[in-house]
């Protein structure tokens, strides 16, 4: 089963902070929603909504993991 993979339910532990940092830092909304945009097409991707090589797929995971590392650590830090 194919799912999507939102900050909020990647990290509970910081649902309020997400929001807060997307209201209040232009950094992090961009990355939240880049994060949002790369986690929305692997989904098609995975549930063959929409056609992708392997390479395509596997590079879209890499950088959804970048991403979320990254906003980690800005969550984390603030």
């Amino acid at each position: 089963m194919f799912r999507k993979h939102p900050l909020t339910e990647e990290f509970p532990e910081f649902a309020e902070k997400i929001h807060s940092l997307k209201v209040e830092n232009v950094h992090f909304k961009k990355l939240f929603d880049e994060y949002d945009e790369v986690d929305h097409e692997i989904y098609k991707i995975e549930s063959d909504a929409e056609p992708a090589s392997d390479e395509t797929a596997n590079q879209m995971r890499i950088n959804r993991l970048r991403l979320k590392d990254e906003i980690y650590h800005m969550l984390k830090d603030s």
